[in-house]
């Protein structure tokens, strides 16, 4: 299919952008049985579907006509969820209709309310904003929506998930019933649905793509990493893959501005997308990417729908997205309009599990493997180094550049290989330094074994660690296994028995785990705790079969113990000394159960001994 059946002014718009051929959506709404109907269209992100609607709407605006008509009260409104995607379809409006002499006006929460005021009075064709300052426009009159034919939700699943029902159910009841209502969405859950079947009539139900499932051009890859070697697995991945632009996801306002500012720190061109931004520093940092003075933009979930950005090869999970349809759309940012991209998870071992549900959720394969090392980064320079000194070398010197050269020699000669190591040196210095990671080995666990050595780590017999705390230092397995998991970056699995003595405690790791343990517990410790010590107990090339030794002291024979209470038989227990009553017997040092649910009516036993109100024998 072409774009042959579109207006000739749309036609050399599309060909000035490079459109030679429709994308499967833009086809799907610009065939027959899709003309002047109600549309509820998913379709996957990055799919071309600004430019689908636009053409799709193009009937109701020119009417049949090669041009718009003056421009008035706006024939047509778009509703976006966020600030960022809502600007970017009025761009790509703007230079659509241009040829068709178009005016795009903007209602866009965080601007400035009167200049848009002013933009709807000097007269618009079509108008694109978010839900709640189109409502504002729409209440205040600035918004007549008489003449309005058609109206579009772009995005509508992001919409009602950031809680803008109220907002688009006022718009659209004020709208003309008899309009053309065209619904976008990434997928189409059962809030959309309800949503398509109070607000058109008779709509065309169009899924291209499968809706929701993953970019064919997006490779996906998963890094095992320790948590505290994040950030550095970020430095390592950027300067590995080298490109043009990249997209680092966090979770939230404060891990952005932290990963930011160590990333500028360490001379990464880097900027910082999030909610708590101005819309003014928001639009600063967009256009910072799309000019090259930014290479890298760290960024909350904010930036997963709706930014453009046609250089981003490489998407960095920093932290993991919190569903299956965040990771896509996050995802999504890269391999768009058929350019091929690249989307890494950073995994923290203990989280390998919820990244394998996310990954399950979201239908996609992702490959498996550790982290880019310093030594690999170093590699990947060298090649790149030398291939831009061999274009350096070989590139046309000018006249002024080889009198500075001859005269350089002149003064000292150099050696031709003392030039050429000066010229990699000057390559390499503006590069940030990679960063030195421990090796997070990918092996899954065997099955859970059966019978007496279940205790045991998976993956064989375990490796033993003692750490400097014991049973008297209030040593528990309650706290001890998830600050071993945090300490040593272990899952619960990969932790065997755990043996508390008086002054230490030994604990037994899984063989494969061993040395991933004993390298993250020799890092300095910010967290509590940080005074425990942890040791191996062998070498783990040559690790014992056997357990380690216990070395309690042997209990005395039950005879020679002594009694719980003073009395005939034994002296008392140490400690606060028993001051019996005269002719009372010794009281009992357990303390009377408290009475369970259902027991408040029970009978004492037949012929059973009543306690007294301290616990002894009345």
């Amino acid at each position: 299919m072409s774009f042959s059946g579109i207006p000739a002014t749309l036609q050399s718009a599309l060909a000035s952008r490079g459109y030679a051929a429709p994308t499967p959506v833009q086809s799907a709404v610009l065939a027959e049985g899709a003309a002047g109907r109600d549309l509820l269209v998913s379709a996957q992100t990055g799919s071309g579907k600004t430019v689908a609607f636009g053409l799709s709407i193009a009937p109701e605006l020119l009417n049949g006509a090669e041009r718009l008509p003056p421009p008035g009260a706006p024939l047509a409104i778009v509703v976006a969820p966020t600030r960022e995607l809502a600007l970017q379809v009025k761009a790509e409006l703007t230079w659509l209709y241009a040829p068709a002499g178009g005016r795009i006006a903007s209602g866009v929460g965080g601007m400035d309310p009167i200049a848009e005021k002013r933009q709807l009075l000097a007269g618009a064709h079509i108008i694109v904003g978010t839900p709640g300052r189109l409502c504002d426009h729409l209440e205040r009159g600035n918004l007549k929506p008489d003449s309005l034919r058609v109206v579009v939700l772009d995005e509508a699943d992001e919409m009602l998930d950031l809680g803008f029902r109220e907002e688009l159910a006022a718009i659209l009841d004020r709208l003309p019933p008899e309009r053309r209502t065209l619904m976008f969405s990434a997928t189409v859950p059962r809030a959309i649905a309800a949503l398509a079947k109070s607000y058109q009539r008779d709509a065309l139900r169009l899924e291209v793509g499968g809706g929701g499932e993953a970019h064919g051009d997006i490779t996906y890859r998963a890094m095992l990493v320790a948590p505290h070697e994040i950030e550095r697995a970020v430095v390592n991945l950027i300067r590995l893959e080298n490109p043009p632009l990249a997209m680092v996801f966090c979770a939230t306002r404060a891990a952005v501005a932290r990963l930011h500012g160590n990333l500028a720190e360490r001379g990464f061109p880097a900027v910082a997308l999030s909610g708590e931004l101005t819309q003014t520093e928001r639009l600063r940092a967009l256009q910072a990417l799309r000019d090259g003075r930014s290479r890298v933009c760290v960024a909350t979930d904010v930036a997963a729908r709706g930014i453009d950005l046609p250089e981003l090869d490489l998407v960095i999970h920093a932290e993991l997205p919190r569903d299956g349809e965040t990771l896509l759309h996050r995802s999504g940012r890269t391999g768009r309009a058929g350019r091929k991209g690249t989307s890494v998870l950073l995994v923290p071992h203990p989280r390998r599990r919820l990244a394998e549900r996310l990954i399950g959720a979201a239908k996609v394969t992702a490959a498996w493997g550790p982290a880019p090392s310093a030594d690999a980064v170093r590699a990947r320079d060298a090649e790149r180094l030398a291939e831009q000194a061999r274009g350096v070398l070989t590139e046309e010197a000018s006249e002024d550049d080889l009198v500075l050269a001859r005269r350089l020699l002149a003064d000292q000669p150099i050696a031709p290989d003392a030039l050429a190591a000066a010229l990699i040196k000057m390559l390499r210095a503006p590069l940030p330094a990679p960063e030195e990671i421990a090796e997070q080995r990918p092996e899954r666990r065997e099955a859970r074994r059966e019978g007496p050595d279940a205790d045991a780590p998976q993956g064989g017999e375990g490796v033993w660690f003692r750490l400097n705390i014991g049973r008297n230092g209030n040593a528990d397995p309650r706290w001890l296994l998830p600050f071993l998991c945090r300490r040593g970056h272990l899952t619960r699995q990969e932790i065997g028995r755990i043996r508390i003595l008086d002054q230490e405690t030994m604990v037994e790791i899984a063989p494969y785990a061993a040395e991933r343990f004993a390298a993250a517990a020799r890092q300095t410790s910010t967290e509590d705790h940080e005074d425990i010590q942890i040791q191996p107990m062998q070498p783990f090339r040559q690790a014992s079969r056997e357990a380690p030794p216990r070395t309690e002291r042997t209990a005395p024979p039950r005879e020679a113990r002594p009694n719980k209470a003073a009395g005939p038989g034994g002296p008392p227990r140490p400690g606060k000394p028993l001051k019996p009553g005269p002719g009372k017997p010794p009281k009992r040092f357990e303390k009377k159960p408290k009475p369970g649910p259902g027991m408040e009516g029970r009978k004492r036993d037949a012929g059973a001994p009543r306690l007294g109100k301290r616990g002894g024998v009345a």
